[in-house]
C-alpha cells in the first residue's frame, strides 16, 4: 500500500491596498533618494528654514499640548504596550497564540530597519548647539556625546507601523464578541490620524528635522505594507499544546 504526504500549500499574502508590490518600490525609491539627497548636502536649507520658524513661533502652551500628543508616537512606553496588551486579549478569548505574532512582527520590523538606519546616518538633532553647517548633515563626524540618531524620525516610522499593527488587533477583538464589524473610518482614523498628528508634533518641536519626518512616514508606510501582507493564520508554527497554534483569527481585516 503506498503511503500518501500531505503537502502544505505557501502561505498566500494578505492584500494591501494600493494593490501591487509598484508602491512598495516607490517609498523605497523616495527614501533612497532623500536620503541620498541629504548626503550630498541638499534640502539642509529647508531643514533649517523649518526649524527656525518652529522655535520662533512656539509659545509655552502649544508647546506643552504638541508635547503631550507627541505621546501618541512613544513605541516604547505606548505603543508596544498597547499593542501586545491588545495581542494579549485577543490570544485569551481565540486560545490561540497568533495574536502575539502581530506585535512580535511589528517590533522586528521597525527594530531591524529604523534602528540600524539612524545608527548608519549619524544626524544630529535640529536642538544641537554644534554650528549649523554640522548639525543638519547626515555622516557628519559628530563628537562622541552628541545625540546623532536623528534621521530618521522614529516617532513617525514606529506610529505608522504600531497603529497598524493596533487596527489589526483591534479587529480581531471585536469579532470575538461576535458583534458587527466597527466601520472602515474607524480603522482608517486609528491608522492616519495618531502618525499625522505625530508628524506634525514631532516637527514642531524640533526634536527632529522636516526631512527626519519625511523620512520616518515614506519607511513607515513601506514598513506597514509588509506588514499587512503577513498572513498571521497561515504562518507555519509547530504543533503546540492544547491546540492554542489554531488559526482562524485573523480571517479577515481593515
Amino acid at each position: 500500500m503506498r503511503e500518501t504526504t500531505t503537502v502544505r500549500r505557501l502561505p498566500r499574502l494578505r492584500p494591501v491596498s494600493p494593490r501591487g508590490w509598484w508602491p512598495d518600490g516607490v517609498l523605497l525609491a523616495a527614501v533612497v533618494a532623500l536620503t541620498a539627497a541629504l548626503a550630498a548636502g541638499q534640502l539642509l536649507d529647508l531643514d533649517l528654514a523649518v526649524r527656525d520658524w518652529v522655535n520662533a513661533h512656539r509659545p509655552v502652551p502649544a508647546e506643552w499640548v504638541a508635547i503631550v500628543l507627541n505621546f501618541l508616537g512613544q513605541g516604547g512606553w505606548v505603543l508596544m504596550p498597547v499593542a501586545f496588551g491588545l495581542g494579549a486579549l485577543v490570544a485569551w478569548r481565540t486560545r490561540s497564540v497568533r495574536p502575539l505574532l502581530v506585535g512580535v512582527g511589528a517590533f522586528a520590523l521597525t527594530s531591524f530597519t529604523i534602528g540600524p538606519l539612524k545608527i548608519w546616518t549619524g544626524r544630529a538633532a535640529p536642538s544641537s548647539e554644534l554650528p549649523p553647517e554640522e548639525t543638519v548633515r547626515l555622516f557628519a563626524p559628530l563628537p562622541a556625546d552628541e545625540w546623532s540618531m536623528s534621521y530618521p524620525s522614529g516617532h513617525v516610522g514606529n506610529a505608522i507601523v504600531w497603529y497598524g499593527a493596533i487596527a489589526l488587533l483591534l479587529a480581531a477583538l471585536l469579532r470575538t464578541f461576535d458583534r458587527p464589524d466597527a466601520p472602515p473610518a474607524l480603522y482608517r482614523a486609528i491608522r492616519i490620524a495618531p502618525p499625522a498628528i505625530v508628524f506634525c508634533t514631532t516637527t514642531y518641536l524640533g526634536w527632529h528635522w522636516i526631512t527626519d519626518s519625511i523620512a520616518g512616514l515614506l519607511l513607515g508606510l513601506l514598513l506597514d505594507r509588509l506588514l499587512a501582507r503577513v498572513p498571521w493564520d497561515d504562518v507555519p508554527l509547530p504543533a503546540l499544546p492544547g491546540g492554542v497554534d489554531r488559526p482562524g483569527v485573523f480571517t479577515s481585516g481593515p
